[in-house]
């Protein structure tokens, strides 16, 4: 079997997918399944078992012998949330208790980790092991994620297989129930059903002009391809970036997004909220030659084909993948 975290979520969810394409269906599913919204998701996909979060540590631990690998990508994701103890419980506490048993069943184990944790950059967007705990990551989200990369650097028993993946600017279908955490793509999308225009954030860096904040966008399925590589593939334990290697303007973002609908731009800015202002990373671009040189080769979607499918076929009519 394979054990799937987060399942109903955004990632989740297309990993569930691209494991079934891939011809996977003895697959186990965890999440909090309370929301109609994030549960869609889930709908139509193969799957063997359902689990709650807050059982699924104890049935790992009596059920391990029977899983043969795990994608751990279910976390508290909101960067605006300030309460420590919640990132504390959810995205360390958990992970390390996936990892223990991992590592006692010698179990495979790929799980999330963020560009987040490199906060404003000031020691680059490299997946060097070195860096690690110099990294300043700007809320406690980043901070719970890059505290997990330092435990399980520290680790000197390990899973068999254990890969951590720095997530940079993921977007694509499925991330309809993320409200405020979704894509500048998706609320594009949805303001220009709504006005007919859409309002991006406004610089209050003055080393960038308003719309032209630049970040690594990385499409869904470009992200599943690369997670199942490290299931399929043998490439050597540790911390991997995966972004695109390129970063791109807010601007190109939503003018892609109006031409794939089909429209004129119609961009205006407002203020960045205050909540998220002092925190704002303005610039991330992953350097990716460390999964190249670890065997994965597949191009990635360019920011312009990855919007026109996420855009034509699936916000316009809110299809899941």
């Amino acid at each position: 079997m394979i054990v799937v975290t987060g399942a109903a979520g955004f990632i989740g969810s297309c990993m569930v997918k691209k494991l079934n394409e891939a011809g996977h269906q003895n697959l186990v599913v965890v999440d909090e399944f309370s929301r109609a919204d994030k549960n869609r998701n889930l709908e139509g996909k193969q799957i063997e078992q359902q689990i709650e979060r807050s059982e699924f540590l104890h049935w790992f631990e009596r059920n391990a012998e029977k899983v043969d690998f795990v994608y751990h990508l279910g976390a508290r994701t909101d960067t605006t949330e300030k309460d420590k103890t919640i990132f504390d419980h959810l995205n360390v506490h958990y992970s390390k208790e996936i990892w223990n048993t991992c590592t006692e069943h010698q179990i495979p184990l790929v799980y999330a980790s963020s560009a987040a944790t490199y906060g404003l950059g000031e020691h680059g967007y490299d997946d060097r092991h070195d860096i690690v705990e110099q990294l300043q990551p700007l809320n406690p989200y980043g901070e719970s994620k890059n505290e997990f990369d330092i435990w399980a650097l520290a680790q000197e028993k390990t899973p068999p297989k254990w890969i951590g993946l720095k997530f940079f600017n993921v977007y694509g279908p499925n991330e309809y129930h993320k409200s405020r955490m979704a894509s500048v793509i998706f609320h594009t999308c949805r303001q220009i059903k709504k006005t007919g225009g859409m309002k991006l954030f406004r610089s209050h860096n003055p080393n960038y002009k308003d719309g032209e904040q630049q970040r690594d966008f990385v499409y869904v399925k470009d992200v599943v391809d690369v997670c199942y590589f490290f299931q399929t593939d043998q490439p050597a334990n540790g911390l991997y970036n995966l972004g695109t290697g390129t970063a791109r303007t807010f601007w190109d973002l939503a003018t892609n997004t109006f031409k794939a609908m089909g429209l004129t731009p119609n961009i205006s800015f407002i203020d960045t909220p205050e909540d998220i202002r002092d925190t704002y990373q303005y610039f991330t671009e992953a350097n990716m030659n460390k999964l190249r040189e670890a065997g994965y080769q597949q191009p990635f979607h360019s920011l312009e084909a990855g919007i026109e499918d996420y855009v034509k076929n699936y916000l316009v009519e809110e299809k899941i993948w």
